[in-house]
């Protein structure tokens, strides 16, 4: 349930500011959210110095 509490909490975040009608910010928070997802999700793994 812990690793869902940020997802819920974007969710509740986007979900508010549809309600309250703000609309374009629901949706820049929505794509930076999605943004922030994919650069975790798909970045490059880090390399380290290598120790031989």
């Amino acid at each position: 349930m812990r690793g869902f509490l940020p997802w819920l909490t974007v969710l509740a975040v986007v979900l508010l500011l549809s309600a309250l009608r703000l609309r374009a910010l629901a949706t820049v928070v929505s794509i930076g959210w999605l943004a922030w997802c994919a650069w975790t999700w798909f970045r490059p793994a880090r390399r380290g110095p290598r120790s031989d």
